[in-house]
């Protein structure tokens, strides 16, 4: 555990703050960032990278371009199933667990169906990642495909999937388990009963079997292939965690893209945080100006970059490393 130093002053800069129908807030304070000192520096000297922490961010552009390409995939439609079995068949040949059930919602009974890869590691836990691959329900028949918010966050996780089963062997470190969370979501409103299906319904069977006292740390991506990517510091997160992986992003060169601005988002992290596990958002909430784009149709392919996503996956594979070594 570090100590956090205060390094100069804080300057905070006026910011309205806005609500969606998704996760309500972040209530930006924008924050120029007050400096932490990175977990493991010494002397100002930062650690270098992991060796093999860099992803594929072209493949990872690709597949974010493929599940762009199903259309709408809200949950109960044609294209959703089909997205279903395109993630199935790029993780055919690893440890594959489905968590099917059907919820029910102010809409009526949905099918929801979270997609586990568990990828076994040495160290006793397991280090869970998170993204869901559903698109808005209100906006079904508006030609909203979700390339940022549900597509990005589905792609980054197939190309987790490919590093972590790079080499054919057990990890030296903790079990990995990759999540596509499904129903995140709201069916009308977003409240606490009208989202997070998945993730909801996964903490209580996780609770129950006592998974949950075996996660290490438990990291949601999502909405994270912004091209004008700037990562929010959730303050419903864990604070340590986030601490880790801004650590993990300064030792990537990547610092300046995290934590600008910082509030309580609502996502497929809480329903795990209030069960005290720890937990940390990885999203950039303000999608275009003023959060033009966010739940729109203008959620397309040309407001996503692959330099966003190697961004992203290059700081959690460098997280998952320093997590192993705690």
């Amino acid at each position: 555990m570090c100590l956090l130093c205060l390094l100069g002053t804080v300057i905070l800069f006026s910011s309205c703050s806005r609500a969606t129908d998704k996760q309500p807030t972040v209530q930006s304070q924008s924050v120029l960032r007050s400096a932490l000192e990175p977990l493991d520096v010494k002397s100002g000297n930062t650690p270098p990278a992991h060796a093999d922490s860099h992803i594929d961010s072209k493949r990872a552009f690709q597949y974010t371009r493929e599940v762009t390409a199903f259309g709408e995939r809200y949950i109960g439609n044609e294209n959703h199933k089909k997205l279903e079995r395109y993630i199935v068949d790029h993780i055919k040949g690893d440890e594959v667990e489905d968590n099917a059930f059907t919820a029910d919602t102010v809409k009526g009974k949905f099918p929801i169906r979270n997609i586990i890869a568990k990828f076994p590691g040495s160290k006793d836990g397991i280090i869970v990642i998170m993204g869901h691959y559903d698109t808005n329900y209100p906006l079904r028949g508006t030609g909203y495909v979700g390339a940022n918010d549900g597509g990005s966050s589905t792609a980054i996780l197939l190309e987790f999937a490919n590093q972590l089963r790079a080499g054919g062997k057990k990890r030296a470190g903790y079990s990995v388990w990759l999540v596509w969370t499904d129903g995140e979501e709201a069916v009308k409103n977003w409240t606490a009963t009208d989202s997070l299906y998945g993730a909801r319904h996964l903490a209580e069977k996780w609770e129950k079997d006592g998974t949950l006292k075996k996660i290490k740390a438990l990291m949601v991506m999502d909405m994270i292939g912004d091209a004008d990517l700037n990562i929010d510091r959730d303050t419903n997160s864990t604070a340590w965690l986030l601490d880790l992986i801004h650590s993990a992003a300064e030792r990537e060169g990547y610092q300046s893209h995290f934590y600008a601005r910082e509030g309580p988002i609502e996502d497929d992290h809480l329903p795990f945080v209030q069960r005290g596990v720890p937990s940390a958002d990885v999203i950039d909430l303000d999608y275009g100006y003023n959060n033009v784009f966010h739940h729109t149709p203008q959620d397309m392919m040309d407001k996503v970059s692959a330099k966003s996503l190697e961004i992203v996956g290059d700081t959690i594979m460098e997280t998952i490393h320093m997590l192993d070594q705690r």
